[in-house]
């Protein structure tokens, strides 16, 4: 029996929504007798305040009723070995919900195409409208202004399209 992710991944909304999680991303790792599924939740109520997010509870809670419904309906053929977590203060945006939801944090993200002959970003998200965003590059540590060639109070418009890798930068 083949693995079906789409089945996987309905059975993890389900059960993240029923607990009031929702599930940032799912990652299937490795071969073998050595498979890993990654689970990584979020509150679906936390805002953009990164620590008012999931707790261990509710990944034991997730866990225990996400692994017990794969194992008996047998979604996971074989073994495996379920992880489930937060995504971290420094959590990956996928997305275009991610974006909006993140408007006013400030990230780091990579371009698949340059923009302004450069591919690595850092910055505020200052908006997020009609699959773009805009950084506001001011914020960024003087090392990745330089590296940017950015200007002080610079603003940047990249398009949702172009984003390869975005992730927040934890503000403590």
């Amino acid at each position: 029996m083949a693995l079906d992710v789409e089945r996987v991944r309905e059975i993890a909304e389900r059960v993240a929504s029923s607990s009031g999680l929702e599930i940032v991303e799912i990652e299937f790792l490795g071969g073998g007798k050595a498979r890993m599924l990654r689970v990584f939740l979020d509150k679906a109520s936390a805002g953009t305040d990164p620590l008012a997010g999931v707790t261990h509870e509710d990944c034991a809670n997730f866990s225990r009723e996400f692994g017990t419904i794969l194992d008996v309906e047998d979604v996971m053929p074989g073994s495996y070995t379920l992880e489930v977590s937060s995504p971290g203060l420094d959590r990956r945006l996928i997305k275009a919900a991610d974006f909006t939801r993140f408007t006013g944090s400030r990230l780091k993200l990579t371009t698949w195409q340059p923009v302004d002959n450069n591919r690595h970003f850092e910055g505020r998200l200052e908006s997020f409208k009609d699959g773009h965003l805009t950084l506001d590059l001011s914020v960024a540590s003087h090392k990745s202004r330089k590296k940017m060639g950015a200007a002080a109070g610079e603003k940047i418009e990249i398009e949702f399209a172009n984003v390869e890798k975005a992730n927040l930068v934890p503000e403590i």
